[in-house]
């Protein structure tokens, strides 16, 4: 019998890492540990385990106020904050998608509102409306502005990219495959006819997002087709 397929073989490659360097850890590249002393707030449903006296709550219909209400209501957004408050170790993943944690430092980022998993309660949020492209893609595109100083997690599908856009010298996306930009950028849209013509009109890539100034655009190698999109 190969040693290298035994269960304590396979215990010591997999086991938990008691690192516990700060208050979010990569456990592993599709897995999130919060070393939990307080309150964090999550994606609702990214919960796959914990350890310790944790509480989970959804988040108040009104607790962000009436206007991320209104926002969050117009939207039809899908993606609910889930608060987590205790001591221990909780553990977050969605959809085994690859986890990349960044420390905002006086700082801004925009994240599509499907690719957030978790910041610190120190961080401004706010929900941006694209109005713009509501009546073109289905279920429209709603994203989620944060600044300040803390550790946010976002997520792609397989590895992300990172691209620089100048001003004149634009960059264009996909908006299914758009993780995050730096938080100076506002995207436009345009619409490309003779990508319609060929794909059909109902196609998402006759949608472009237009990233024109200075800053960065995160992509990721993967339409996310939203459950609103399907149906």
């Amino acid at each position: 019998m190969e040693d290298r397929y035994s269960i304590t073989e396979f215990i010591s490659a997999s086991k938990q890492s008691e690192r516990k360097q700060g208050f979010f850890e990569l456990e592993t590249p599709r897995m999130l540990e919060v070393n939990l002393d307080g309150l964090v707030w999550s994606k609702a449903g990214s919960m796959i385990a914990y350890k310790g006296q944790i509480k989970f709550e959804r988040e108040g219909m009104l607790e962000h106020g009436m206007g991320k209400f209104l926002k969050k209501a117009f939207t039809g957004e899908g993606s609910s904050l889930m608060k987590a408050n205790g001591t221990g170790q909780l553990y977050l993943a969605d959809q085994g998608k690859k986890i990349t944690i960044l420390s905002l430092n006086n700082e801004s980022i925009t994240v599509n509102g499907n690719d957030l998993l978790a910041f610190d309660p120190a961080i401004n949020w706010d929900i941006k409306l694209m109005r713009k492209v509501s009546g073109m893609l289905s279920g429209g595109l709603f994203n989620i502005h944060l600044s300040g100083t803390g550790l946010i997690a976002i997520t792609s599908h397989y590895e992300p990219l990172t691209l620089f856009a100048e001003r004149g010298k634009p960059v264009f996306t996909d908006p299914n495959a758009t993780v995050a930009w730096s938080g100076g950028l506002q995207p436009g849209f345009v619409t490309d006819v003779s990508l319609k013509t060929f794909l059909g009109r109902g196609s998402g890539e006759s949608i472009q997002m237009k990233f024109d100034g200075d800053g960065f655009i995160v992509v990721q190698p993967f339409e996310e087709i939203y459950l609103s999109q399907q149906s």
